[in-house]
């Protein structure tokens, strides 16, 4: 997989910027709020159609224009694709794949394919479930791009079930009951799709994420990833899965009606990371919590190149600088050049000569680019 051309019009800083792709690893360097990152969220964005820094499409279009458009041209061995993603200020983004306009997104997906690593990725242990949630969903849209359809259906019953809550708060009529049930029903069916993808790619993700954790540490800690959904799993079979959610609502029914609110179902499931059996968001140094995100990320290179058979592409946002000496000798080692890599740095300090001989350097300013020479 090789991404070999990017064109970015009225999107963030950049007016009109197009970059070819000439080695496997790109170097963007320049100083903070140049355009660095943005660059990276273009590619981020037709891999996911999701932004993890952004989540309204009209922060990314250019101040006082209508329209942003991000074009690339994606070599893989099938043979060549052109992308085009076009977001809108007031209305609906749209996709393009070889010209051709793309009615359900969700066949957009699964493309290119790219693994993004961010300094902001290190709250993946420290913050609150909804990041760890996020992150799992991203890797598995990249993973089955049904998936963004499941999910999108979950999140459109929830909404719908929590608007009825709010409206009948602290009320019992039995019509209003029977209303309920019939949402209850769409959300354990819905959910039960989520709860069980998810579980599935966490037992995946698991085992890899585990072996290249115990490289990086040198085999002194374990790390053990375990998925906590809300609704108890015992086994992953649609009707089991199903009956307990609807049991778990039968539950919490007075409480939900009471906060005017849905308690049950997979917007409420944790991701636990753990260091030698010791939750790694109490017990994990910096130093530790590094290790333990260098080695999910890692394993989410890994995980995707064996289920779509190619590598993907790695997005490092200025994450060396957050890393320490071995942590970064660590990563650049594991990238080689088996993955198409772009990196952005303010400065070239952290590269050997033999890095900054085999990439491709570009100097970012003020959202133009330019090629180091």
């Amino acid at each position: 997989m090789y991404l070999k051309t990017l064109n970015l019009r009225q999107f963030r800083n950049y007016q009109d910027q197009k970059v070819e792709f000439t080695a496997a690893k790109t170097i963007l360097v320049g100083n903070n709020a140049q355009g660095k990152s943005n660059l990276l969220e273009a590619v981020e964005l037709l891999a996911t159609l999701r932004s993890h820094r952004m989540s309204r499409d009209r922060d990314l279009v250019q101040e006082g224009e209508a329209i942003a458009q991000i074009d690339a041209t994606l070599e893989r061995q099938t043979g060549v694709s052109d992308l085009t993603l076009t977001l809108r200020r007031n209305g609906r983004r749209s996709v393009a794949l070889n010209g051709e306009s793309i009615r359900r997104q969700m066949d957009f997906l699964g493309v290119l394919n790219a693994v993004q690593f961010s300094s902001l990725d290190l709250e993946l242990v420290r913050g609150g479930p909804e990041g760890r949630r996020n992150w799992l969903d991203t890797l598995l849209i990249q993973l089955e791009p049904v998936y963004a359809h499941i999910l999108q259906q979950y999140n459109h019953v929830l909404r719908q079930r929590n608007a009825f809550l709010k409206k009948t708060q602290d009320s019992a009529l039995d019509t209003e009951q029977s209303e309920l049930a019939v949402w209850d029903a769409q959300l354990a069916t819905t959910g039960t799709r989520v709860i069980r993808r998810r579980d599935r790619a966490i037992q995946r993700l698991a085992p890899i994420a585990t072996t290249w954790h115990g490289s990086i540490s040198g085999s002194t800690e374990v790390l053990q990833i375990k998925y906590v959904p809300n609704i108890p799993l015992e086994d992953n079979q649609p009707e089991e899965v199903q009956q307990a959610f609807l049991a778990k609502i039968q539950q919490r029914a007075v409480a939900e009606m009471h906060q005017g609110t849905t308690l049950v179902g997979p917007h409420r499931d944790e991701i636990e990371l753990t260091i030698n059996q010791t939750p790694a968001r109490q017990y994990g140094s910096q130093g530790q919590q590094r290790t333990l995100v260098l080695a999910l990320k890692l394993a989410e290179l890994q995980l995707i190149e064996e289920v779509v058979k190619e590598p993907p592409l790695l997005l490092l946002d200025d994450v060396l600088a957050e890393l320490d000496l071995s942590r970064q000798n660590q990563l650049l080692d594991a990238i080689q050049d088996r993955f198409q890599t772009l990196i952005t740095t303010t400065h070239l300090g952290s590269f050997d000569s033999q890095w900054l001989k085999s990439s491709q350097i570009l100097l970012v300013k003020a959202g133009e680019l330019t090629i180091k020479n």
